[in-house]
């Protein structure tokens, strides 16, 4: 059949659609956990639970999750140690016999819960123990592989709740690595806007909006970001939430990925373990700024407050494994068009890498 008489078939008018997800209820505050049973009574998930912690963060929050919930449902553990596909099938195997899942953890342990819930239908609740990055409400999540990091499609979790008196317990570099990660939103989307005007990409502009927006508010507030607060830890959870949000409108993660975190996904390849997700993605924002015509200074000014890496030095990485980062980021995800794919030369990025050491 020629595409011709499917055109004719399709009725006149306004047809377009999106499936929008988003968590159900989201709390955020001090002693935030011991709401955990009425959050899950309005929820209704089932009786039984698989609850999902790394070696510390159980030790953090995971026993005092399984203490307020163990008078009223089944409760199964698992560990997650690295998360890698035998990791995923054992816990998947776990949860096989339970109602639904909840992450407590950081990003490895989340993206567990948020992969293997995803998989086998059932609804997770985030308890992140540390705002180290987006991931703790979106609907993506990163698997290792041989060939670096990648980004695959999951669902947001049901429920997200944030222990602000953990989080503030938590080593401030995972705090500050989440503030980066929300402020290299500004070149994301940026990048997006690009893509749009060059490729022909859609693009949300209430999406967009929102993740500026939490950008913003958290460079306006970087002075506020201080080790051991829970003001602090308040403040950078709204911001992660916010632009996990975004990315749900958006349903993808354009309004915060952007060539920053190809450059970040790239360094991760060179160099793994090496750098946090955010603290790369905010360094890769200041010199992706810079690409843009934009004020990558105060991009980098924010970041220094903050407490946040802003050179190759802060990090222990040679500056010519930033270069080849810069070099290779177009491989990363090539399908998504950012300001590194219009022709960087090494020179260039050369240059991108001395200019971060300017005063």
């Amino acid at each position: 059949m020629t595409p011709d008489p499917v055109q004719i078939l399709r009725p006149d008018g306004f047809n377009k659609s999106r499936w929008t997800q988003l968590p159900r209820d989201v709390l955020i505050g001090h002693q935030a956990i011991e709401q955990l049973p009425d959050i899950i009574a309005d929820i209704r998930p089932g009786r039984s639970v698989l609850i999902i912690c790394g070696g510390t963060t159980r030790e953090v929050a995971g026993e005092s999750v399984a203490a307020v919930l163990k008078d009223r449902y089944e409760i199964t553990r698992f560990i997650a140690g690295r998360l890698d596909s035998s990791t995923l099938d054992a816990c998947a195997q776990a949860a096989a016999r339970t109602d639904f899942l909840i992450g407590v953890g950081g990003g490895r342990v989340i993206d567990c819960a948020k992969i293997v819930s995803y998989n086998q239908g059932k609804p997770f609740i985030s308890i992140p123990t540390a705002a180290s990055h987006d991931g703790i409400i979106s609907g993506r999540a990163t698997l290792p592989t041989e060939n670096g990091s990648v980004s695959v499609g999951a669902h947001p979790p049901i429920a997200m709740i944030a222990d602000t008196g953990i989080i503030a317990k938590a080593p401030h570099r995972l705090m500050a690595s989440g503030c980066a990660d929300v402020i290299s939103n500004y070149t994301a989307i940026l990048d997006w806007e690009l893509a749009h005007r060059i490729k022909g990409e859609q693009i949300s502009e209430y999406a967009t909006a929102l993740s500026k927006m939490t950008a913003e508010i958290l460079v306006k507030d970087a002075n506020l970001i201080k080790p051991g607060q829970e003001e602090a830890a308040w403040i950078v959870v709204k911001a992660l939430v916010s632009s996990g949000v975004a990315m749900s409108i958006a349903g993808s993660s354009r309004p915060a990925s952007g060539g920053e975190h190809k450059f970040g996904h790239a360094l991760e390849r060179l160099m793994p373990g090496k750098a946090l997700h955010g603290e790369a993605c905010g360094i890769g924002s200041i010199m992706t700024m810079y690409l843009h015509g934009g004020d990558w200074r105060e991009i980098r000014s924010s970041l220094a407050r903050i407490g946040a890496p802003t050179t190759p030095r802060d990090l222990g990485i040679p500056d010519e494994i930033i270069v080849d980062a810069l070099m290779q980021a177009r491989e990363i995800r090539p399908e998504r068009f950012t300001i590194l794919d219009m022709g960087l030369t090494r020179e260039s990025a050369e240059y991108l890498v001395s200019m971060l050491y300017e005063e």
